[in-house]
């Protein structure tokens, strides 16, 4: 594990061409969670499944032969440590910059050193806050490889991460801590550090710690220097100490472990149960428990269409609306539109038909395989497909009363099969009418 006695750990940063030497464990002005930041795989609490024995990270690291990557997990989970211990590892200089604070001028400037220098690392921190501009401007570098990325974000990739970039990193994806990692930190923070080593800690209880850390290494590593230089060379930790000295008797929002899990997920029943004023509640947690507007946004956008549906189009539209304002406004303002957003749609009718319907319709896709799409309704751009009797026959609804014509459009084993069942509320009912007029016959509307 950490180093004992009179050992010191340096860590080098190459930033810039400046080389930054840091004594770590035994500089004593430094937070505990930067004292006990780790430098090797080994000593690395959490992410059992990267760096165990066979893990794909472990297996990395060991080789020497690094990726280009993005570590994608919630806040204070391991990422940037990760990136510390490649840089303690990996012999090419390494470059570490903040997407909060760097631009594409920055970017260039590593870009042109690494020419220069060969084989170069460059870590940047929260690289989902980069626009297209400056995720673009690292593509050519890492294609080449003359730089390997290292991208840190606590966003989905998916959406945050240009695809043509995303396809040139291998994307790892980190866990929360559990109570056990947090656990062990605490204890290794007691027997390692060499501040703490000084004094007679007694740990009565560990849940007010924490609940206020939320799943939070850092935090909670800092909380716990800051309970025991505040209670004395012999601290006796519990409860009720750690909430008196924090100062925080308020419900705690945990961003990254399981609290965030129950919140969001009341949130969404909420919605669904159509009672706008527990939507809000929840919705007000998120927002004081500084929950990102976009994660927010996005849980209800696919609400709309899951949870309404059919049964109000709009909310949609109102969904949409709202994830593109608040992606532009931002807090604290955002709050307003999203309050807007939620009730609109927490007091709309509902519907999960659609979600159902194509529920249905992949798990007959994956019963019936790769069924032939009937020859009348195939594309024929080309005159030996028209000969091969592509599109023949094909009738063109506009041409018939109605702009409808009774038409087989179903492979052949599925016809008559029904996916999408209306559900029962105005609109749908509506629909159901429509559909029983023209498929009556058919799909027994």
């Amino acid at each position: 594990m950490f180093g004992m006695g009179k050992r010191v750990i340096f860590e080098e940063w190459h930033v810039f061409g400046i080389i930054k030497t840091v004594t770590r464990m035994f500089d004593l002005n430094l937070p505990l969670a930067e004292r006990l930041r780790p430098t090797s795989i080994d000593q690395l609490i959490g992410q059992e499944h990267l760096v165990v024995k066979d893990g794909s990270l472990r297996r990395s690291i060991e080789s020497g032969v690094i990726p280009s990557m993005i570590l994608w997990g919630p806040p204070c989970v391991g990422k940037t440590t990760i990136a510390n211990i490649i840089a303690n590892h990996v012999k090419s200089p390494f470059y570490t910059l903040s997407a909060v604070s760097a631009g594409v001028k920055d970017v260039r400037e590593v870009i042109d050193k690494a020419k220069r220098q060969g084989k170069t690392v460059l870590f940047i921190d929260e690289i989902h806050r980069f626009n297209k501009s400056q995720q673009d401007a690292l593509l050519g570098a890492v294609e080449k490889g003359t730089i390997t990325l290292i991208g840190a974000t606590t966003e989905n990739p998916s959406f945050e991460v240009n695809s043509a970039l995303l396809s040139r990193c291998q994307v790892y994806t980190l866990k929360s801590l559990t109570e056990e990692n947090l656990k062990s930190l605490i204890q290794l923070a007691i027997e390692k550090d060499s501040k703490l080593l000084k004094k007679k800690i007694e740990i009565k209880e560990t849940k007010a710690l924490f609940t206020i850390a939320g799943g939070d290494a850092r935090k909670l590593l800092n909380l716990l220097e800051l309970v025991t230089d505040t209670l004395g060379d012999q601290p006796v930790i519990s409860d009720e100490s750690v909430i008196d000295i924090a100062q925080q008797r308020v419900a705690i929002y945990d961003k990254s472990g399981e609290q965030h899990y129950d919140i969001i997920s009341a949130f969404i029943k909420s919605i669904r149960g159509s009672d706008p004023n527990a939507a809000v509640y929840y919705l007000a947690r998120m927002i004081e428990g500084g929950e990102d507007v976009k994660f927010i946004a996005r849980r209800l956008l696919i609400l709309a269409s899951e949870d309404i549906g059919n049964a109000n189009p709009t909310a949609l539209v109102i969904a949409n609306s709202a994830f593109q304002a608040v992606a532009v406004i931002g807090y604290p303002e955002a709050r307003i539109i999203l309050s807007q957003c939620v009730t609109y749609l927490a007091s709309s009718p509902k519907s999960n038909a659609s979600y159902l319907a194509i529920n249905k319709a992949q798990s007959l896709v994956k019963e019936t395989g790769d069924l032939q799409v009937p020859m009348a309704i195939r594309n024929a751009p080309t005159k030996l497909m028209k000969d091969e009797g592509y599109g023949k026959d094909y009738q063109y609804a506009h041409n018939y009363d109605g702009n409808f014509t009774h038409f087989e459009f179903m492979p052949k084993e599925i016809e008559n099969r029904k996916l999408y069942d209306p559900g029962k509320n105005a609109r749908e009912e509506e629909i159901r009418k429509r559909l029983r007029v023209l498929w009556k016959e058919k799909y027994g509307y």
